[in-house]
This record gives structure tokens, sequence and C-alpha cells, in this order.
């Protein structure tokens, strides 16, 4: 069956509201593991997952850094309304070099009492140390967003400064609380390197330095890529089908450096931290893929659509597709590539980099329980009852799993 008309209810379940982690444990290595290995359910702690990865294995990790993306503006008449930003207008190169603007940018944001915001209204916020005013007026309206211009007095503070004084850390919506001063850290990976997510890549929050060194010692591997994670990540998907749901774009970044320890692990365990870097993983393939079909690239929009996997009738071997795109990068002297990625991994997807996944407890629902499901098949749903019998906690806070192919 094409993904496209898979019924979204099949893939929905009874999440209890208690089960859902609002805090993170003290320790983010004492949270549950479930390993799931050819049918069969083991249970352990992050703290050992070492022992469940075999030797040679590369785990791959996305570093997206979290910032601070929800602002509080003061309207005129002292009332306030809240902003989060989404995503740089497509103006810019790719986020990075959004983030860098001096003075003024363009972004795409979720306004919170929009109906408030009358046509012509500048909003402010004041900051004392640096002292300097950030203004937003409305650029455009968007279904569902606006494109925010955003301008402050101080010409020699980047739009990520801004952010870091003003902003406060972006917890997802099914936390229902506000952010707090321990979140600043713990709605961070330890690895944490390239500002722009607007949600932090979750599965990795369990990651220790002291585990990190574990896995090293124990012959386990790592890579890092990027995937800003982009608040479409929380979105359930409402339409009745899958046709009927548009796949958020999110932006990644891979070097050189990372494909060529992909081109070398091919033959051996190759395990995503996350669902971010699972999609960014088999973005790769498909970029090669395309490369080697001739196709036309959209590196500048959109590389890989939620359909592409399901509609290419030609598909070359992994190798092939990854020495495509390694010679491509070579050829056009890019040391990383940075491009856009809409791939949607549902039940009917054939793996072409990964062969594990580390991840969470996702919402019902959502297209990253699609994914557990193009994983594990209809296990997931064995898997989600196991862990709600035994006291797992659920989504961004919460514990998570070990899945193999």
């Amino acid at each position: 069956m094409h993904p496209a008309h898979l019924r979204i209810e099949d893939h929905s379940y009874e999440l209890p509201d208690e089960r859902i982690a609002r805090y993170p444990l003290p320790e983010r290595d004492a949270s549950k593991l479930l390993i799931y290995r050819q049918g069969h359910i083991t249970e352990d702690i992050y703290r050992n997952i070492g022992s469940h990865i075999p030797p040679g294995t590369l785990m791959v990790f996305n570093q997206a850094r979290v910032v601070h993306a929800r602002l509080q503006f003061t309207k005129p008449t002292g009332g306030t309304i809240e902003v989060f930003c989404l995503a740089p207008h497509p103006q810019y190169a790719d986020v990075q070099t959004a983030l860098q603007q001096h003075g003024h940018v363009l972004w795409e944001c979720l306004v919170g009492g929009a109906s408030k915001w009358k046509e012509g209204m500048a909003l402010h916020m004041q900051h004392t140390a640096p002292a300097f005013t950030l203004t937003a007026t409305i650029a455009e309206r968007r279904q569902g967003s606006y494109i925010l211009r955003l301008q402050w007095n101080d010409a020699a503070l980047t739009f990520a400064e801004v952010l870091h004084h003003m902003g406060k850390v972006p917890l997802p919506p099914y936390l229902r609380r506000h952010a707090e001063q321990g979140d600043d850290s713990t709605y961070q990976t330890v690895y944490a390197k390239d500002e722009g997510s607007v949600a932090a890549p979750t599965a990795g929050l369990h990651f220790t330095p002291q585990v990190l060194e574990q896995l090293s010692a124990a012959g386990v591997h790592s890579a890092f890529v990027t995937l800003h994670v982009g608040a479409g990540t929380f979105i359930p998907v409402k339409a009745d089908t899958m046709a009927g749901h548009d796949m958020h774009a999110e932006w990644i970044e891979v070097t050189r450096t990372t494909l060529s320890q992909l081109q070398d692990a091919l033959g051996k365990d190759i395990v995503a931290v996350g669902t971010t870097s699972l999609r960014t993983l088999e973005t790769l393939y498909w970029i090669g893929n395309k490369l080697l079909n001739n196709e036309p690239l959209h590196l500048h929009g959109i590389a890989v659509g939620q359909w592409d996997p399901y509609d290419t009738a030609t598909q070359h071997p992994t190798a092939d597709a990854l020495a495509a795109l390694a010679q491509y990068m070579q050829q056009h002297s890019m040391e990383r590539l940075i491009t856009r990625t809409q791939i949607l991994i549902a039940p009917g997807y054939t793996f072409r980099v990964i062969t594990g996944l580390v991840t969470n407890f996702h919402q019902p629902r959502s297209t990253l329980l699609l994914l557990v499901s193009a994983i594990v098949g209809d296990d997931w749903r064995r898997i989600y009852t196991h862990a709600l019998q035994n006291d797992y906690r659920f989504l961004s806070y919460g514990d998570g799993s070990l899945l193999w192919l």
C-alpha cells in the first residue's frame, strides 16, 4: 500500500495524561530503555546501552542546538502577545546565515493572540543588560503563521544573540508548563552544537559524556549530522489519510567527513539516535539516487519530497547512491551539504542506510509513530502496550527504546 492511503487512525493509542513526563529524571542516563530485536522485548536503562550495541556499529547523533525561540512582546495597551519563531524566511541560504543577521531579520512565526495584533501595530521587548529594544511588525500573513520583521537597535548583536538574551526555551506544548531555568540545560543534548532548532532531538537527551565514553571504549563509533527540528514535529496528523497531510520540511547539514563514515560503515550496523538523525541519513540516499537517475536537484529548496521514496521507479544500491553524493560534493567543492528534507517514513518504506534506531515514545496519530511502525511493523502496538503497562514515561522528557530492523 502506498503510504498516502494509510489511515492515521490505525496508528493511534490511548495515552493517559499522567504518563507524559513533564520533567526529566535527575540523571539523564537513568531513563528506562526498551530493546526490541526480532520480535523480542527486553529492558535496561540508558546507562547500559553500550552492552546492546555491537562493536563496530556507527551511531549517528543529531547535534542541532535548541534556540530560545519563544518571545513575549508587550502591546501599546499593555497586553502581551507570544511569538514562536519557527524558521527563517526562504530568502536566507540556511538557518545559520539567518541567525547571524545583524539589526533585522525576517522570520516565520506562530503568534499567540494574533487577533489582538492590529494592522500596522509594532510590538516591543526591552532588555537591560545589554540594553536594547526588539521590535516586531507583521510583514506577511500566511495560513496558520506569519512572516515577522524583527528589528533591534544594537547592530553589534546577531539574531542568535538576541534570542539568547530575550527568548525562552520552546518546550513542547504537550508538557503544558512554562520553561524553567533548569530546562536551559536539560532540554539540550550534551553534544549540541549547531544553533537553529525549535525543539530538541529528544532521543539524545539520555546520553551523558560517560555513556558516550563507554560506547567508544566498547568499539562503537560516533558520527554527527544536523537536522534543525521544526515545530511541525509536534503536530498530530489531522487528515483521515496521509494523502491529506503535508509533511513539514526541515533543514539538514551533513559534512563530507560524516558521509565518508557512512560509506565505510555500510555492511555493518548503523544506528540513528533519534528520528531526526534517521530522516537525515535516509535523505542522503535519496539525493544520491536522484543524481544517479539524472534527476534535477533542488538543494536550495526541498531536496527530497515526502512521496519521493514511494514514487521513484529506479532505486540504486545504497553504496552507489552515497558514492554519487560524495562525488557530487567533491566536484562542487562542498565540505558540507546544506538543504531541506520533507521525507516521510511510514509503513511501506524500505530502509537504505540505518539498521537500528534509538528513540523516545511518541504521540498518537503522529508521523513519528508512523516511522516507528515502518521499522517494527504491527509490533509497534505490542511495544507501546508493554511500555504503558510497565510504567514507562512518554514523550520528550520520557524513557526510550532501541529498535532493530
